[in-house]
Formats: C-alpha cells, sequence, structure tokens
C-alpha cells in the first residue's frame, strides 16, 4: 500500500503500542498526529520523527474530554489536510477490584471508553471528506478472561469490543472500517514498570502464559495494526484480532509440560 499522502492520528502515540505505531505509520510515509497527556514523551517522539524526515506533529490531549477531542483533530485536519485513519491506543491502567472508588471507575471508563469513543465522533467527518478511512481500537486478552483486582481495566476493554462493533456497523455507511486489536504481553512501560525493569528474569515467566514462550513486542502489535489500515483488510471491520502469542488459545493445562500427554507423537 502506498501510504504517502495518508494521515494517521494515533491516540496514546507518545509510549508503547501507540509510540511503536506512530513510528510504522511514519516509515511507511504517512504523516502522523501523535495525541497524548504526556507532552514530554509525545513531543520529543515528535521532534524524532520529524527530523528523520517523517512529517510528524504532537498535540497535548486527554481523550476523556469530547470537546478536546473534537479541537485537536480538527487542528490535524487543518494542518495536514485530512484524516484517514484512527488509531485508538489511549488508556487508563487502573487496577482495582473490590476496593474501587468512583474515581477510578470515572478515570478508567472515561478514558477506554469515552475516550476511544469521542476520538472516533471527532475522526469519521473527517475521514467521510477524504473518501473513508479506517479505525482501530486497542482492547486486551483481558477482556475475555478473569483477572485479580481488575474490575476497571478488563471490564472497559470487553466493552471496547462490543464498542467496535457498533461503530463498525454506524460507520460502514461512510465507508469507513473499524477493527480492534487485543495485544497478550506486550513488553510496554506499563509492563517494564510491573518486571522492575528486569525482562530477563520476568519474560520466563510470562512466556509460560503464551504459545510462543515470549513477550511481544510493541512492533509486532503495530504491524497487526497497519495491516488492519490497509487495503489488504478492505474487506475487513467489526471484528478482533488477537495479537497474543497464543495466549487466548491456551487451556488450563497451559504448555502441557505437566500433561500425561507431552511429548507423545
Amino acid at each position: 500500500m502506498n501510504w504517502k499522502g495518508k494521515v494517521a492520528v494515533v491516540s496514546g502515540g507518545a509510549s508503547g503500542i501507540g509510540e511503536a505505531t506512530a513510528v510504522e505509520f511514519a516509515k511507511e510515509g504517512a504523516a502522523v498526529a501523535i495525541l497524548d497527556i504526556n507532552v514530554e514523551r509525545g513531543s520529543a517522539l515528535a521532534r524524532q520523527l520529524i527530523d528523520q524526515g517523517h512529517v510528524a506533529w504532537f498535540i497535548a490531549l486527554d481523550v476523556a474530554s469530547s470537546e478536546a477531542c473534537i479541537y485537536a483533530v480538527d487542528e490535524v485536519s487543518d494542518r495536514l489536510g485530512r484524516v484517514d485513519f484512527l488509531v485508538n491506543c489511549a488508556v487508563s491502567f487502573i487496577g482495582r477490584g473490590i476496593d474501587v472508588t468512583q474515581a477510578d471507575w470515572a478515570r478508567s471508563l472515561g478514558v477506554n471508553i469515552c475516550g476511544t469513543a469521542n476520538m472516533a465522533q471527532a475522526c469519521y467527518r473527517h475521514m467521510a471528506k477524504s473518501g473513508g478511512g479506517a479505525i482501530v481500537n486497542i482492547a486486551s486478552i483481558s477482556a475475555h478472561i478473569a483477572q485479580p483486582s481488575r474490575w476497571t481495566y478488563n471490564s472497559t476493554k470487553g466493552a471496547i469490543i462490543s464498542l467496535t462493533k457498533c461503530q463498525a456497523l454506524d460507520l460502514g455507511a461512510y465507508n469507513i472500517r473499524v477493527n480492534a486489536v487485543s495485544p497478550g504481553w506486550t513488553w510496554t512501560p506499563e509492563v517494564a514498570k510491573a518486571a522492575a525493569g528486569d525482562r530477563s528474569k520476568w519474560e520466563p515467566i510470562w512466556g509460560r502464559f503464551s504459545i510462543l514462550k515470549r513477550l511481544g513486542e510493541p512492533r509486532e502489535v503495530a504491524r497487526a495494526i497497519l495491516f488492519l489500515c490497509s487495503d489488504d483488510a478492505s474487506f475487513i471491520t467489526g471484528t478482533e484480532l488477537a495479537v497474543d502469542g497464543g495466549y487466548t488459545s491456551l487451556g488450563s493445562e497451559g504448555l502441557g509440560e505437566q500433561s500425561a500427554f507431552a511429548g507423545s507423537a
């Protein structure tokens, strides 16, 4: 696909999967608008891409505000001329269970659900003017499983999958495809924080949850996102693509080392 002349908007684009997605879009020749609440990291990434000869622009944004989303996307369209792709990577990683507070719920829902909806509402008009486009929402393997003390995060990721299907139905009339990507354990800043930066120690432990026995790289998720935005995915909408190393395919036996049939033909 020829990405030159296309414009990608990446919310949560300052770090992790969002950063990798912005970088991959830029490498392919698309102009990239990086929207994030982290001004320092977002500005640095935009400068880095510009120094490498790419077209990039950073806008500070909290996606929980619908008005701010509309303003930011209008600015992108005015400056870069159009909007073709939206990748919703902005996320609140609040993990709370029985101890969840109203403030926790408000932030989790405001960013993960309302933010995903706000950005689609802000972008679809501009995409329609360009003849259509593609939206990719970031869900998670956590949408499908029970995890301790994760009422907030897991429920919002489950809702993103449902929201994706509804968006695909409504926006199909504008020639806009909407899909979701569900990453598994991926070496992002949040995962690195949980591992205290010690990947060599924790990767073998967490790797046991995936058929491929390792963590994913943000770029691997980003390439799946670009596929869903590309013409190669022109008949794909309203679906979820798991980029999880086989996490969601494993049963309670895990990798099977303890199975009575381990090693049998």
